[in-house]
């Protein structure tokens, strides 16, 4: 029998493709038998292209599902308390979850974000992937992430920029980057 560990994985970086490497890594785990959730801390009501994919995965057989949790990226006028409770339930969710045991991947989506914006603390953080259940593999994505998190991983990426199409005037494309 195969030795189960359960990772703890960080994709960060200023880079494009952190949420979407972290999404591939779900449809495999799903694809591989695994039970799959994704959280995401910022995105709130914009309409992206994985969101349709997962929900459609999810109606199969139940085992990968995603949650909005977040009030979108926060702009100078928005009521930023509003932001922080939005991130303060999204990581009690977390730390319900992982005390669930109903899944093998949990990705915290943007959670690196949510760190960097003061919505929740390093300290938040830290103390929920102390709960983690040895077997249960964690993701967590966004830029500039913490270097106590990235202590805490077993894997980090950094996604790195080196030429973007908004360099040249060309907005973000449907289908590619959302």
């Amino acid at each position: 029998m195969e030795e189960k560990n359960g990772l703890i994985i960080v994709h960060t970086g200023n880079g494009k493709g952190k949420t979407t490497a972290a999404l591939g890594l779900a449809i495999r785990a799903w694809g591989d038998g695994l039970r799959v959730l994704i959280l995401q801390f910022i995105k709130g009501g914009w309409k992206y292209g994985e969101i349709e994919t997962i929900k459609k995965l999810g109606e199969i057989d139940g085992r990968i599902e995603l949650k909005r949790l977040g009030k979108g990226f926060q702009r100078n006028t928005d009521d930023k308390a509003e932001h922080i409770e939005a991130a303060k339930e999204a990581l009690k969710e977390a730390g319900n979850t992982f005390e669930s045991g109903n899944y093998d991947l949990i990705i915290l989506d943007e959670i690196n974000y949510a760190v960097k914006f003061e919505l929740i603390t390093v300290e938040d953080v830290k103390a929920l992937l102390a709960k983690r259940p040895a077997e249960l593999h964690v993701v967590l994505t966004g830029r500039d992430a913490k270097e106590e998190i990235i202590d805490m991983a077993d894997l980090v990426t950094e996604m790195k920029l080196i030429k973007h199409p908004y360099q040249k005037g060309i907005k973000a494309q449907k289908g590619i980057e959302f």
